[in-house]
């Protein structure tokens, strides 16, 4: 699944984990492949009650925007190079697993402070925290993100059962200034995207007459 030779380098899309507070920067996941296909669902958020002529144009928000993507783990390339690729001979794609599920999955000294405090008979436990998930594509598409779906094939195995082939589907809801604080990293990046939608949509003037009109309706 290498690229053909002379083919322009593509960037790598993936992953960014921060801190709850958008301070640090804790993990990053890049793709192996990119995803060949990005399926993207706006909803928007209509404020509109049947029969309310009054609230019929208005608009609550930005649309919810949910993502699709599949992606691929091959270790067949890193095989062919034992003796440059020792981890993955013991574990095949076992650790590339691991860093993806580590984006849902919380640490366990959380999960073992949590129940300390549950055996001391506290009577609420906060939920355990969970870093600032941000999905890369490219320079001018970093979303903050939550992830809602996330199954797994896994297609061939090595002679000890560690998978050595899978796809990845994950489902993700881009969060916006609706989920974040006002002023924090994760609605900063939400803004900077809504702004730059709105200057696309901009680049050009009206022009009637590209939809068959010689005036304003």
């Amino acid at each position: 699944m290498g690229a053909f030779p002379g083919a322009p380098k593509t960037l790598k899309g993936g992953f960014v984990l921060m801190d709850a507070d958008g301070r640090a920067v804790q993990r990053t996941v890049a793709f192996q492949y990119n995803p060949d296909t990005l399926t993207r669902t706006l909803v928007p958020r209509q404020s509109a009650t049947e029969g309310d002529r009054l609230e019929a144009l208005r608009l609550r928000g930005a649309p919810t925007e949910t993502l699709r993507l599949e992606i691929e783990l091959d270790a067949t390339d890193r095989l062919e190079q034992p003796s440059r690729n020792p981890e993955t001979v013991r574990n095949g794609i076992l650790p590339d697993l691991a860093d993806l599920e580590m984006i849902i999955s919380p640490a366990v000294d959380d999960l073992m402070a949590a129940d300390r405090l549950a055996g001391q008979g506290t009577l609420e436990i906060l939920p355990v925290p969970s870093p600032l998930v941000l999905l890369v594509l490219g320079p001018r598409r970093v979303l903050p993100v939550r992830v809602t779906e996330f199954s797994i094939v896994e297609e061939a195995f090595d002679t000890q059962l560690n998978p050595i082939r899978a796809k990845v589907t994950l489902g993700l809801r881009v969060l916006s200034n609706d989920d974040l604080t006002y002023g924090s990293k994760g609605a900063a990046l939400f803004f900077a995207q809504a702004q730059r939608r709105e200057a696309f949509a901009r680049r050009r003037a009206p022009a009637l007459a590209s939809v068959g009109l010689p005036s304003a309706p």
